[in-house]
């Protein structure tokens, strides 16, 4: 089903992981997606262009336009939601996916790794979010996804290894501030019909940029089931979805989603919740 058929969608950090992976299923839905990232064909600290992402996109009949912009740069930041109405002649849809975790204790972070951090995570999609607002008013409404994560959730008792010695506390508490946006954001905005919604995975997704902090044998879920979950809070109006936390693993579990590939060709089985999954997680997103 072409659920978002005639939509425009923006997708930040879309070079790869989860940014691509959000990019390609919203794409398989029929939407155009505009993709973004720091550069067009130029590869950074990680594997993966804004061209290979457009290009998979369009190999399985979809539409992408690739943008490059480095949310760091205000210039460049405030002009990209203009760039990609003047490119697809609305928007509808804005994907708040960009940004790189930095893990250190509290004790020894360096301001500079703090300031990246909420600049990354709450700066960015703040100056997106203003400016995509009043493109969203004018096409009758519109759909806004933050990024969250599990780890904004309190750590339990007895504190385990990660989070005495992680180093996620700064990480996390942004998240939850993330999450706490989203919600606050989605009351705001409601008589818009503009819902507001977070998506995160469950456990952990293998990424380029997240390997680095996940052992090599931890058991990672598959980003199709994050993907299939951000696509389900893209296309209801705010009346009936918005102020959700929707976990990757969870959130299709309790709507019965059905899970399909990036591609839209294969239909996957339904996830499964395992034991290492964090016991405080809502279910419904609610």
């Amino acid at each position: 089903m072409k659920l978002l058929e005639n939509k425009v969608a923006l997708v930040t950090g879309a070079s790869r992981g989860i940014g691509r992976a959000i990019a390609r299923r919203l794409a398989t839905a029929g939407a155009t997606v505009v993709v973004t990232a720091r550069s067009l064909d130029r590869t950074g600290q990680f594997a993966g262009t804004l061209a290979e992402t457009a290009a998979l996109i369009e190999a399985n009949g979809g539409r992408a336009i690739a943008l490059a912009a480095d949310l760091e740069n205000p210039i460049e930041r405030d002009g990209i939601i203009a760039r990609a109405v003047e490119a697809c002649g609305g928007l509808d849809i804005l994907i708040n996916n960009a940004g790189i975790a930095d893990y250190a204790p509290v004790a020894t972070m360096p301001m500079a790794m703090l300031d990246a951090t909420l600049d990354h995570y709450l700066r960015a999609p703040f100056a997106l979010i203003q400016q995509a607002i009043p493109a969203m008013r004018r096409r009758g409404g519109g759909w806004i996804v933050m990024l969250g994560s599990c780890t904004a959730l309190p750590p339990t008792k007895p504190y385990d290894l990660f989070a005495r010695h992680g180093g996620a506390t700064v990480y996390a508490a942004v998240k939850a501030a993330v999450h706490r946006f989203t919600q606050g954001l989605a009351a705001e905005l409601l008589d818009d019909n503009i819902a507001v919604n977070s998506v995160a995975p469950s456990t952990a997704i293998s990424t380029p940029g997240a390997d680095r902090f996940t052992p090599a044998d931890y058991p990672t879920e598959r980003v199709e089931y994050l993907a299939e979950t951000a696509l389900a809070l893209c296309h209801l109006p705010a009346a009936q979805r918005t102020g959700l936390v929707a976990y990757s693993l969870h959130f299709p579990l309790a709507h019965d989603l059905p899970i399909h590939s990036l591609d839209g060709r294969t239909r996957l089985p339904p996830p499964t919740i395992p034991e290492h999954a964090y016991a405080g997680i809502s279910a419904t997103g609610e």
